[in-house]
């Protein structure tokens, strides 16, 4: 399945040491991500791992003559949209394990900080996207369609490892598009 991805095979081959130094196998299966048959989590787990670190397009993959013996899409997207699948506590652990080997590799004195940001994410071209709403951009001093996307993440002035995030929506209901009543 690795193989099949083909943008540069030294990158290809160090994938798999870097989930096993990692180890995110295990850490897949602490956050209650397992499969019940079919092929492996992980191996389904680095596909999508690949796809998007070359920028690839899943449907038009898979849809290629490279994509032709790989399980269908609906594999994948079960796989992301499970419901009983914590991929919170499975990022949260992910940044530990990474934060604590930068840590091995950086000096003592180098200063180590959290950083909250909250950028805005455009969606302009959307129009009935759950909670969309009017934000307020800080930086280009505008409102835009969209959301804020409110991210904790660790730094030690190099290296920045996302902790953890939430797509946030206006608070006033006035500015929201879709101002039907979602839940109850």
């Amino acid at each position: 399945m690795l193989h099949q991805i083909d943008p540069s095979e030294k990158v290809i081959n160090e994938i798999p040491k870097l989930f096993k130094t990692l180890k995110i196998n295990q850490l897949l299966g602490a956050a209650n991500i397992k499969k019940s048959r079919g092929i492996s989590v992980l191996q389904v787990f680095e596909f999508i791992f690949l796809l998007a670190l070359f920028g690839k397009n899943q449907y038009r993959f898979l849809e290629s003559k490279r994509g032709q013996g790989l399980p269908k899409k609906d594999v994948y997207y079960d796989f992301l949209n499970h419901q009983n699948y914590a991929w919170r506590r499975f990022l949260l652990m992910l940044a530990f394990k990474v934060t604590d080997k930068f840590d091995h590799l950086t000096s003592d004195k180098r200063v180590r900080a959290f950083i909250i940001d909250d950028s805005p994410v455009a969606r302009n071209r959307s129009k009935k996207a759950e909670l969309l709403a009017r934000v307020y951009d800080h930086s280009k001093h505008r409102y835009l369609k969209g959301f804020n996307m409110l991210t904790l993440g660790w730094t030690d002035g190099y290296s920045f490892v996302p902790v953890d995030f939430a797509m946030l929506s206006s608070a006033k209901e006035t500015n929201r598009y879709s101002r039907d009543v979602l839940w109850q």
